[in-house]
């Protein structure tokens, strides 16, 4: 019985944070409440308020989430590919598949809302860029000591510019609807570090 209970409780928290992730995805963190989430789940806010006490809990423990299957998808691509080219192109399809959903990068929306945001959730969203830094200059490495990658600068300069320029082209290609406008960025984006 207790078991059953656990279990339930844990699946009202990740309906919750699902919920909650989609609307931050698409409306900004600031652009939904409790009352949006326990009205899409038909369940009370004080249900809400019993697995996340406040806002800021649920965002930080949204962006922990989301932070978490990043990190796994980029261990799967670390696992699958071998060559730094193709783990490029393959965490720019990471991109593109959020946005392929009509979403946009949950770090990069809560950025574009960062002096908004409780501290926690601030350190959470500097957390997840700088992971991103630090993996994209691992690939960096490998490909530039496999001869397969140039660039000029440092690692990090070079793994900034790739992050930075992806969650760019996801802003702005979200307005206009256009997956295109994002792949054919990313697309150029990368090219430059092969030529």
């Amino acid at each position: 019985m207790a078991a059953t209970r656990t279990r339930r409780q844990g699946n009202t928290a990740e309906r919750i944070l699902d919920v909650a992730e989609r609307l931050v995805q698409s409306r900004g963190f600031n652009g939904f409440s409790y009352a949006n989430v326990a009205a899409e789940l038909d369940i009370t806010t004080a249900s809400l308020h019993y697995h996340f006490p406040g806002k800021a809990e649920l965002g930080e423990a949204l962006i922990v989430r989301y932070a978490a299957r990043f990190a796994d998808a980029l261990e799967q691509i670390d696992d699958r590919l071998p060559g730094a080219p193709a783990k490029l192109d393959a965490y720019a399809g990471l991109y593109a598949d959020v946005l392929r959903g009509k979403r946009m990068c949950l770090c990069g929306i809560l950025a574009a809302e960062y002096e908004t945001l409780p501290e926690p959730m601030r350190e959470a969203v500097v957390r997840f860029f700088d992971d991103n830094v630090v993996w994209l200059t691992g690939v960096l490495a490998q490909g530039q000591a496999a001869g397969a990658l140039s660039f000029e600068g440092s690692l990090s300069d070079a793994a900034e510019s790739i992050l930075s320029g992806l969650e760019g082209a996801m802003l702005v290609a979200r307005p206009y609807g256009d997956l295109t406008r994002f792949q054919s960025a990313a697309a150029r984006l990368l090219s430059a570090l092969t030529d």
